[in-house]
C-alpha cells in the first residue's frame, strides 16, 4: 500500500478519507513548500504527495522523483468528498514521478443577498 502525504492546503479531515495517508504538519513537513516538501517526503519514504496547488506540477521537475503527483482542483472538502474513489484509483495507479490531476469541481461564493 502506498504511503500517501497530505499537503497543508488540503483539509485534515480527509486524512480519514483517503488510505494510508497523514497530513504535512503530522509528519513535521508543516511550512515546507514546493520542491522542499517534495524533497522531505521522499526522504521519508512517501509515494504519494496530494494537494490542491494547482501548479507545482509545472514549477517542479517530476522526472527522477521518486515521489507521484496528485493534484486537486478544489480544496473544500464537501467537494473532494464526491471524488474520494478518483483520488483513490489515482493514488493506486500513481507511478514515481508521475503526475493526476482530479477535477473536483470549484468552490464558489454564493452571491451577496440585495434585499432592502
Amino acid at each position: 500500500m502506498k504511503r500517501v502525504l497530505l499537503d497543508e492546503n488540503l483539509p485534515h479531515a480527509l486524512r480519514h478519507l483517503v488510505s494510508n495517508s497523514v497530513t504535512a504538519a503530522y509528519a513535521g513537513f508543516a511550512g515546507l513548500e514546493n520542491g522542499r516538501l517534495l524533497d522531505a517526503a521522499e526522504g521519508a519514504g512517501f509515494d504519494v504527495l496530494i494537494t490542491g496547488d494547482k501548479t507545482l506540477h509545472q514549477e517542479q521537475n517530476l522526472k527522477g522523483r521518486r515521489i507521484a503527483l496528485v493534484t486537486l482542483s478544489a480544496v473544500n472538502l464537501p467537494l473532494i468528498e464526491a471524488y474520494v474513489a478518483e483520488i483513490a484509483s489515482a493514488v493506486d495507479c500513481a507511478d514515481p514521478g508521475s503526475y493526476k490531476r482530479i477535477d473536483c469541481g470549484q468552490f464558489q461564493r454564493r452571491p451577496k443577498s440585495t434585499r432592502s
